[in-house]
């Protein structure tokens, strides 16, 4: 029996929410058992609680050697607000776990790799089951925790690859979060911002991530309407600042917020 934690360290998790990911795994899934921290249910302004609660339990259930994995819920925000505190609080009981997540919840994923602490993953979270169809992708989840590696990314090919929301990885350059990423494939996503500001992410990312073997782009969703057009896709962006910079682009990912968001091991595909 794998035991897994979920905690939120960004944004409030729904109770209706939680049950319908408990009996998804309880009919599908027997080898899982998940355990959800009431704090996954606080709610202080934008937060899942406030600071120290959401810090608290994700320390609780990080060190609590019952549990084998740690799941974020949602992402949102918050995580980086007590991603560096958490982390120095971290011993050597969650030194083996798997740690779960994407979007804000690359944060915390982004600090484990860089002290090579614990087995960061990019992954769906037991938000998904929110969107439509998002059963398929809390079931890739949960298959993975189970052993099935089918719901990897598909372009994993022998190098060691990570895989972030383009503004959280952005805003981590710079702070002691960021990991080293040289000789790593990058693969990044972006949801609800403009292209102009997926740009000037890209302008500020590639100028942080000399060395790397290369970038890949996932999908780039829900762009908002501008008050006149960029003149640019995504990929443009994309291709245009690795250019810039010597990074090798490598075509695409299939990663993002949405339903069909692969599984990406952070390292090499374990």
């Amino acid at each position: 029996m794998l035991n897994v934690a979920i905690c939120a360290p960004s944004a409030a998790f729904a109770r209706e929410d939680a049950d319908r990911v408990l009996a998804l795994a309880a009919a599908e899934f027997p080898g899982v058992r998940l355990h959800f921290h009431p704090q996954c249910f606080l709610s202080e302004g934008h937060f899942a609680g406030s600071d120290a609660a959401r810090l608290e339990a994700l320390v609780e259930c990080a060190n609590d050697p019952a549990f084998d994995a740690v799941w974020f819920a949602r992402g949102g925000y918050g995580a980086m607000r007590i991603a560096e505190d958490a982390l120095h609080r971290f011993d050597h009981a969650a030194q083996d776990k798997l740690f779960l997540g994407y979007s804000d919840g690359g944060t915390l994923l982004g600090g484990l790799y860089r002290q090579r602490f614990g087995h960061p993953a990019h992954a769906p979270m037991p938000a998904d089951i929110r969107r439509a169809g998002g059963e398929a992708a809390v079931r890739r989840t949960l298959a993975w925790l189970s052993g099935d590696r089918s719901g990897a990314e598909p372009s994993l090919d022998g190098k060691p690859t990570v895989a972030f929301n383009l503004m959280t990885l952005a805003m981590l350059c710079g702070t002691p979060l960021m990991p080293g990423l040289a000789g790593h494939v990058v693969q990044v996503e972006e949801v609800s911002e403009h292209l102009y500001a997926v740009d000037r992410l890209f302008f500020h990312l590639t100028a942080h991530l000399g060395g790397i073997a290369g970038l890949r782009l996932g999908r780039v969703g829900d762009v908002p309407e501008n008050d006149r057009p960029f003149g640019a896709t995504a990929e443009e962006i994309a291709r245009h600042w690795c250019a810039r910079h010597a990074i090798p682009f490598l075509g695409s990912a299939d990663i993002g917020h949405d339903i069909d968001n692969k599984i990406v091991p952070f390292g090499l595909a374990r």
